[in-house]
């Protein structure tokens, strides 16, 4: 049974980044709603409560059952948890006069304590809360002041509970990482063995004893994320595992051929349909963004129903889903607000009736290429830029017509070349070209030219949650521009985007 830490989420922005913490020390952890937890077992070493973007005096604020958790197990409030834990407990939490925002250091440490195990007096820390706790209960000792906050930390005598008011998950505080470790190692006993190699051999072990000799379908897009659930699978059950590659049209230049030929050289039992003609005939007259992205998932499913048909006895679908997806489906306030639609095998329809396998819901998207090297996938997978399930119709701004997604091909092709030839691909996260419904005057030779702008856009994440634009150097995008306009017909002026998200978005549709 895989030991793991329990996160108690209530609303707060920074829970995932709790959870990738823990996990970067090689300790499991599992997020919930603080309100729908499973009952602790055997496998559950400590707990955590998030922050939150209540206050505890609220009228509406989250209150949680820890009746099976304090003083049973291990437990560390963060922020809004550790007022929580004072509040509740026979203190007293006030709106504060000296509100602490960013970033603050620890004028007062208790080093003898476990939690401040190596953590050193002066250390910066990162606040973000307008309440403070202005008297802890009789039984809570203080072992971290600021200058501003007298409470900042505290340890309940008797008990291995402890909240403090700043977040040690975020990178400014220089020591968080440490807190952390003290916390899952030391106080809960985490054995550290939660890594690539050993999800892998724990993931395969369940989906052999889960699947048996039962056939499971696939849908492959050439991202790390399918690629990798398809890996998983095969390593499990074999040629028991179809794969199938749809061909949109709306790929990146020779992108169907070269990716259907690694997934043949990788052994995966792999069914290409080229349905670009499909595609780009439902497409036709249509412009707005939304409208393209769902004709793409009904037609996606059309074709992937008619070629799993095919498939005699299948009885799974697999899904490279992966841990962010799940939290956001059981997150405090329900799944965000939609942004844009997402393009995935996830809205097949009912009636196909075929069981859900999802190998890497438990993983972050940088787990995943972990994995993803451990199974010995080559950088091509491993390392490839996210792409988005519609592919360039979301890059071709206005109707999508043949002629436009071939000179988009062309001027992406030449972009993305010259990221790997100056050895700036892996500098960046995400980057593509946009052909915008712009023409503008240009001269060739003696010629005046009336023809199409493309934008360039490169961003540089970690989650593509947030994201900034990649400073790429002033010559590189010269060479780049001159080459896209010297060698695309039909190109006359090259520009670059320099926008963030927010309160931009990575892709312009």
């Amino acid at each position: 049974m895989q030991e793991k830490i329990l996160i108690l989420d209530f609303g707060s922005q920074y829970t995932q980044l709790i959870a990738r913490r823990i996990r970067e020390l090689n300790v499991y952890c599992e997020i919930y709603p603080y309100n729908k937890y499973p009952t602790p077992d055997e496998s559950v070493k400590g707990v955590i409560l998030s922050g939150s973007p209540f206050s505890v005096r609220d009228e509406k604020a989250p209150k949680p059952d820890l009746s099976q958790i304090k003083g049973k197990l291990p437990l560390l409030g963060i922020c809004y948890g550790s007022q929580y834990l004072a509040h509740y407990f026979g203190g007293e939490v006030k709106a504060s006069n000296k509100r602490e925002y960013g970033r603050a250091n620890l004028q007062y440490v208790d080093s003898g304590c476990a939690l401040l195990k190596d953590i050193d007096a002066g250390s910066q820390v990162w606040m973000s809360h307008g309440d403070t706790i202005d008297n802890l209960p009789t039984n809570y000792t203080v072992i971290a002041s600021t200058s501003d906050v007298e409470n900042a930390a505290y340890h309940i005598e008797n008990e291995s509970t402890y909240g403090i008011q700043f977040h040690p998950e975020v990178y400014h505080s220089i020591q968080g990482t440490q807190l952390l470790k003290n916390f899952v190692v030391d106080i809960c006993g985490c054995k550290q063995d939660w890594t690539p190699a050993s999800f892998v051999e724990m993931t395969v072990k369940e989906l052999q004893a889960k699947i048996g000799d039962d056939r499971v379908i696939l849908g492959l897009s050439g991202g790390v994320d399918s690629t990798v659930a398809a890996m998983l699978l095969h390593k499990a059950i074999g040629k028991n595992l179809t794969c199938i590659f749809v061909d949109n049209g709306l790929l990146r230049k020779d992108e169907f051929n070269d990716v259907l030929e690694k997934y043949v050289e990788l052994g995966l039992n792999v069914v290409g349909v080229d349905a670009g003609n499909l595609f780009l005939s439902r497409l036709a007259g249509v412009s707005e963004p939304e409208k393209k992205r769902k004709i793409i998932g009904s037609t996606f499913i059309d074709v992937f129903d008619d070629e799993s048909s095919k498939v005699q006895d299948a009885k799974w679908l697999g899904q490279g889903t992966i841990y962010p997806d799940v939290i956001e489906s059981l997150s405090v306030n329900g799944p965000s607000q939609t942004i844009k639609s997402h393009h995935n095998v996830g809205g097949l329809p009912a009636y196909m009736k075929l069981k859900l396998v999802e190998p890497l819901r438990l993983l972050f998207k940088d787990e995943v290429r972990r994995v993803g090297k451990t199974l010995g996938l080559p950088d091509k997978f491993i390392n490839r830029h996210p792409f988005p399930g519609p592919g360039l119709a979301i890059r071709i701004l206005g109707e999508i017509t043949k002629e436009k997604v071939q000179l988009l091909q062309e001027a992406d092709s030449i972009f993305i070349s010259m990221l790997h030839e100056y050895d700036l691909y892996k500098k960046v996260w995400q980057a593509g070209v946009i052909l915008l419904p712009v023409q503008s005057v240009g001269v060739m030779g003696d010629e005046r030219t009336y023809e199409n702008v493309v934008a360039l856009r490169a961003v540089e994440s970690t989650d593509g949650m947030t994201a900034d634009w990649s400073h790429l150097p002033y010559d590189f995008l010269a060479k780049v521009s001159n080459k896209i306009i010297n060698n695309v017909r039909g190109i006359n002026r090259v520009v670059y985007d320099i926008s963030s998200k927010p309160p931009a978005t990575i892709e312009w549709e």
